[in-house]
């Protein structure tokens, strides 16, 4: 059986995390994006109180909660789809859905309330659905891998310089900026890379070094993002520092308490992250 989470522990991590919902939150409204956040399970399963916690630091005209009823005569009869479409959000709006189109996939299914030819049906449209947003769906890949990086930039391959024994790998990520890789020419081979393919970059954020002002000199570090602090978040020796790239992305750094303080970085101050290039690892579907 689980032990329970010391309340004053509790306490501290929900606070962390509401904090980070409220950058997440202004990120949505300056970038325009869309969520939607789904919840699925039995009555009495835990989705409210979730939901609750989650809503507690959002702006309701940012974030809003959907429970629609069970439908209704009439709703029985239309597109299965059509009763949810209409609460789909807008630019820089939240959507938290008190269960969904999903639940055909699962309550539906188990409890009995669909037939086995409707529930075979919504699977189809459910795919065939994604195979038309190749954007959602190259998301969607990127959130199943699992990896200790902060750092992960989704973009394609715009440059590949393949030598005998090294190869140099150039990605383009939507911001217009480039990030630069270096690995070995087999491992370029195995991941058969080519122009246009998607790729991810994944970098290590005590492998980033911020630069608040070049005074004149050049780096030779190959990957040079410049950006806006957004956050930073001080612990016992060292701090994680957000920088938030003109596209919207964000870059995450470790430095260190005393390199904070010299560099006087603050929360609206100019820098720059620099990386190696063989700081990069680069992550593609085979």
């Amino acid at each position: 059986m689980a032990s329970s989470v010391p309340r004053k522990a509790y306490d501290r991590e929900l606070a962390r995390l509401h904090v980070e919902l409220a950058y997440m939150q202004e990120w949505v409204r300056q970038t325009g994006a869309r969520i939607v956040v789904i919840f699925e399970g039995r009555d009495a399963s835990g989705k409210g109180g979730a939901i609750k916690r989650i809503t507690e630091p959002l702006n309701p005209r940012v974030a809003r909660v959907v429970a629609l009823a069970a439908p209704t005569e009439r709703e029985r009869t239309q597109w299965y789809f059509q009763r949810y479409v209409a609460h789909l959000p807008a630019a820089g709006e939240i959507v938290l859905f008190d269960r969904s189109w999903y639940n055909r996939a699962g309550v539906e299914k188990v409890m009995g309330f669909c037939t086995p030819a409707e529930h075979r049906e919504f699977l189809r449209a459910q795919e065939a659905r994604l195979a038309e947003l190749p954007a959602l769906a190259g998301l969607l890949r990127r959130m199943s891998m699992k990896t200790t990086a902060r750092n992960q930039f989704a973009g394609v391959v715009q440059a590949l310089d393949l030598g005998p024994a090294s190869a140099t790998v150039t990605i383009a990520l939507k911001s217009g900026d480039e990030i630069v890789a270096t690995m070995t020419a087999d491992a370029a081979k195995r991941l058969k890379l080519r122009k246009g393919k998607e790729a991810l970059a994944l970098v290590k954020a005590s492998a980033v070094v911020l630069v608040a002002d070049f005074a004149g000199w050049q780096l030779s570090a190959r990957n040079q993002l410049a950006g806006t602090v957004s956050r930073i978040e001080r612990g016992a020796v060292s701090s994680l520092v957000a920088l938030t790239l003109p596209g919207g992305m964000t870059l995450t750094a470790s430095v260190t308490n005393e390199g904070v303080e010299a560099l006087d970085l603050k929360v609206g101050a100019a820098a720059t992250a620099v990386f190696k290039a063989y700081a990069v690892m680069v992550a593609a579907q085979p």
